[in-house]
Parts: structure tokens; sequence; C-alpha cells
């Protein structure tokens, strides 16, 4: 990547788009070279999808859970358990951790139903011990794009050949 490709991607991010036309409007860099480059980022995997971001609040899953879970150690766990909590319904992202949490896991849910049916689920996996869940109150800051969160010229510098 070089100083384009990072100010494309951070103009993806921050403008929500990756119309050719907004980008040159926004960076300076020509149309066409957006276009290819944007081409190339997909090709090589930088970019994986276009994605519209959708306000879940707004959508009705107005509950995120944040749950920490304990398992079992054994040889591979991190792989078979991780697993099954990513295949729970309800489930948005789940991180294997280091520390005294072996697991950290995140849903969006409607209402307690579902909150009560996804601890439900966690614990009829095989090999976790135990679990703590929490109820955010109110959300301080939700960045979508982990690029948001960053000076272009810090991203330039770190990821730029």
């Amino acid at each position: 990547m070089d100083t384009k490709d990072v100010q494309i991607l951070t103009t993806l991010a921050s403008a929500g788009t990756a119309s050719p036309e907004t980008i040159e409007e926004l960076t300076g860099i020509p149309k066409s070279t957006v276009h290819y480059r944007l081409t190339q980022l997909r090709e090589s995997g930088i970019i994986e999808n276009d994605i519209y971001d959708i306000n879940l609040e707004e959508a009705g899953l107005s509950i995120t859970l944040i749950s920490e879970i304990w398992a079992e150690f054994e040889e591979g766990y991190h792989d078979t358990v991780g697993e099954q909590l990513a295949a729970v319904e309800g489930v948005n992202q789940v991180y294997f951790t280091m520390g005294d949490t072996d697991f950290v896991v995140i849903a969006h849910l409607a209402n307690r139903e579902m909150v009560e049916k996804l601890i439900e689920d966690y614990e009829s996996i095989d090999g976790i011990d135990r679990t703590s869940s929490k109820f955010v109150i109110s959300t301080v800051k939700d960045e979508p794009n982990a690029l948001n969160d960053f000076h272009v010229e810090t991203l330039i510098d770190a990821l730029a050949d």
C-alpha cells in the first residue's frame, strides 16, 4: 500500500461510500486512479465488500450484551469453543483473549427473551465453565470502521510502503 491507497481507505471509512466520484472529490485523486486502486484493494483482500452501516437500535436490536466466557483448557479449545460461540444465534463478535477471560462475546438483541436464550445457548456448549454478561446502559462510542479512529498521517506513516 502507498499513500493514495491509505487516503482511499480512510475516505471509504469516513464517507461510507465506494463511489469513485465522491472519493475523487474528497481526496483529489483522479477518478480513474480511484477506480483502479479500489479494484486492486478488493483483489488483494484489503477491501472485503461494500457495507452499509445499520443503526441496530433503530432496527430494534437495542440491547447490547457483552459476555465473558471461561472455558476448560485443552488442546485446540480456543478453536472448538470459539467456533461454537460464533455459531450461536445473535452473536456478532467473538474474541479469544489473553488474561483471566478466555472469550469476550458481543451480541445485539431485541428483548429479554433473546438474552435468556443466548445465555442458555452459551451454557449448552461443552467446555464452557462459566459466563458473566453485562448489559450496555449507553454507548459512548461505536465506530464501525477502525480507520476512522486514526489521523490519515498516522496511517500513512504506519501502513504505506
